[in-house]
């Protein structure tokens, strides 16, 4: 199979879809493998790299996705990327359809195979392909918190850790998944007292066994949820529903309730996020403020660290692009349930059923 991987071009997003060390098992195994020049130079790999192990370099992106079968990305194409995608072609990668009703529409049109990254799902019900990037973004999200709760950044002027004498600073986290524990464990680690909410009871046992005794667990509800967001000063959503939009667990109203300077950080901004005040931004212009809270709402969070985040998901995406590459998309998913459940989107039809209608 010819694979094709094109530079991202999202704002700041400097991961690349595959590390020489994933290319070489496909080229190992006689595939042909395109990469745009200088695609892996944001994640430290580079074109001699690729090189290397057997890949073409390719000087454009056109040129990429004209020549190419299969397309293994990090992020969702763009605008610029929609009338390059070719009727069959098939398009690995993150979706995130949920929260775009012009990607999805353009998806539609291609008439291309779309394997969403984020819905590939195994048989204990865990994602295996977005664990990775939620690991990564769930720590950032206490470590950019962290620093917006600065004052000369509009912040509160807390330092979560405390000092002695001083009490630390505290962290409210919405859902007890990927996200919500790798957060905790950022934030226990600084010190800060840490609360965490779900309606997962076996999630918040889990939390408790597995964490220190100043990570505090909560039933969620719309009342405790009111209750924490006066005192807490980072307030971190990571909740997610498979496929679909994330639910609005913090109205705009609410932000009245909390003291000026709080930061909110929306990591379920990819699925539409789980704040209504919510709105995606980037690593260029980072946060707004609403009512004096500062919002954090980037959608490429992992995008910061790419040498790590592109390592952390070529780890675990490179068996099933072997798997698509030596056996062809139908075979493939017809062998693989998990990896079946990954088709959003196939020659102009939503087949995942929590898309269906959701933009009507």
């Amino acid at each position: 199979m010819k694979i094709g991987i094109p530079k991202e071009i999202k704002n700041n997003e400097n991961r690349v879809g595959m590390t020489p060390a994933g290319v070489f098992e496909l080229t190992k195994r006689n595939h042909t493998v395109y990469i745009q020049s200088t695609a892996g130079e944001g994640s430290g790999f580079f074109d001699k790299h690729y090189l290397e192990v057997g890949a073409t370099i390719l000087p454009t992106i056109e040129d990429v996705y004209a020549k190419s079968d299969m397309i293994v990305k990090v992020k969702e194409p763009i605008e610029s990327e929609y009338n390059l995608i070719k009727e069959g072609q098939v398009v690995f990668t993150y979706f995130h359809f949920a929260s775009s009703e012009a990607l999805t529409r353009a998806m539609i049109k291609s008439k291309a195979v779309c394997i969403a990254y984020e819905t590939v799902e195994d048989e204990e019900g865990t994602l295996p392909l977005l664990t990775p990037m939620s690991e990564v973004a769930g720590r950032m999200a206490v470590q950019q918190g962290a620093k917006y709760l600065e004052k000369p950044i509009k912040g509160r002027g807390i330092l979560l850790g405390g000092v002695p004498g001083v009490a630390p600073g505290k962290v409210l986290i919405l859902g007890a998944g990927v996200v919500g524990v790798q957060a905790a464990k950022m934030a226990a680690g600084l010190g800060a007292h840490v609360t965490i909410m779900d309606i997962n009871m076996k999630r918040l046992r889990y939390v408790n066994d597995v964490l220190p005794n100043h990570v505090v667990t909560d039933f969620s509800s719309e009342y405790s949820i009111r209750k924490h967001i006066k005192t807490h000063d980072l307030i971190i959503g990571g909740v997610l529903l498979k496929g679909g939009k994330a639910p609005k667990l913090i109205t705009k109203d609410m932000l009245k309730e909390m003291r000026p300077g709080t930061v909110i950080v929306d990591v379920a901004v990819d699925q539409g996020g789980c704040f209504e005040t919510t709105k995606a931004t980037t690593h260029q212009d980072p946060t707004y403020i609403i009512d004096d809270v500062v919002h954090y709402c980037v959608a490429n969070m992992p995008g910061a660290v790419p040498y790590t985040s592109t390592i952390a998901l070529t780890n675990v995406t490179l068996s099933y692009v072997l798997k698509l590459a030596d056996l062809g998309w139908e075979k493939a998913c017809a062998q693989d349930v998990t990896l079946e459940k990954g088709l959003n989107i196939v020659n102009g039809e939503i087949v995942y059923k929590e898309l269906e209608g959701i933009f009507d």
